[in-house]
């Protein structure tokens, strides 16, 4: 959805020449996707190759978003799969967790979210796990001194050790009073330094976008706005045309006809 359009290349398995996004480190600690597998095994069988795995994931972060206790979003279908993995752009412009400030602005810049929108899309923070790989080296060998002692105590209690193994299940959380509610308490807990990954606790410290956190800290509804807008342009940011996509029959590869 970030880097070239909303077309699901990161669901392509490595086989025929492609080579998954799903193995650079940008991605490392995302899991589950045999449920999507399975959403689109039932939509084929009751119309066959007419939702595209793009719509499909599209649409089910837009009920998750309600189910989390956030806000609808009209989401426009008809997105089209892309017939190639984009690896290489992955590994070169998706941001990091602990990149600057400004060079996380400027990929977001670069699909059309503005300050304001980057700020709300990283309150997606709010829910879900970071898997510990990606938060050792703000705890070992001494803690960032910018974290919370309370939160820091939590972490590594949560990632007790400095290299842990990527195929473990060693998970933290952000937010621990509303795990599950995508609400603005994350902003709330940055303010506190209770920022989980690098780049969440460079919210607060950025004055270019210090005050935005304020704000949204402050109202859930501004928060919920603010997030709908910048979802919806990243949804439906560059889409594919009907000649240089598809709809994939399955998501894991490319249809072979």
């Amino acid at each position: 959805m970030f880097i070239l359009s909303c077309d699901e290349s990161i669901l392509l398995e490595s086989i025929n020449g492609i080579e998954s996004e799903k193995i650079s480190t940008r991605n490392m600690g995302m899991r589950n996707f045999k449920y999507i597998n399975t959403i689109k095994d039932t939509l084929e069988r009751s119309c066959p190759m007419t939702v595209s795995c793009a719509d499909l994931v599209a649409l089910s972060a837009r009920d998750g978003v309600v189910l989390l206790g956030g806000p609808h979003i009209e989401m426009k279908t008809g997105r089209k799969d892309s017939k190639e993995s984009h690896l290489a752009e992955i590994d070169e412009f998706l941001p990091n967790h602990n990149d600057s400030m400004m060079y996380v602005l400027s990929r977001f810049q670069s699909v059309g979210i503005d300050v304001e929108g980057t700020v709300a899309l990283l309150g997606a923070h709010s829910v879900g796990r970071v898997h510990c790989a990606n938060i050792v080296d703000r705890l070992y060998p001494t803690v960032d001194p910018t974290l919370d002692a309370n939160y820091a105590k939590y972490l590594k209690g949560r990632c007790p050790h400095s290299q842990p193994d990527p195929k473990d299940v060693e998970y933290a959380r952000n937010d621990l009073k509303t795990p599950m509610t995508l609400d603005n308490n994350y902003y709330k807990n940055i303010m506190n330094n209770k920022g989980l990954l690098l780049v969440d606790q460079q919210l607060v410290s950025s004055p270019v976008t210090s005050s935005f956190v304020e704000n949204m800290a402050a109202d859930n509804d501004y928060f919920h706005e603010q997030f709908s807008k910048a979802l919806l342009t990243l949804s439906e940011n560059n889409p594919l045309s009907e000649t240089d996509g598809e709809v994939r029959r399955d998501c894991r590869f490319v249809n072979s006809d």
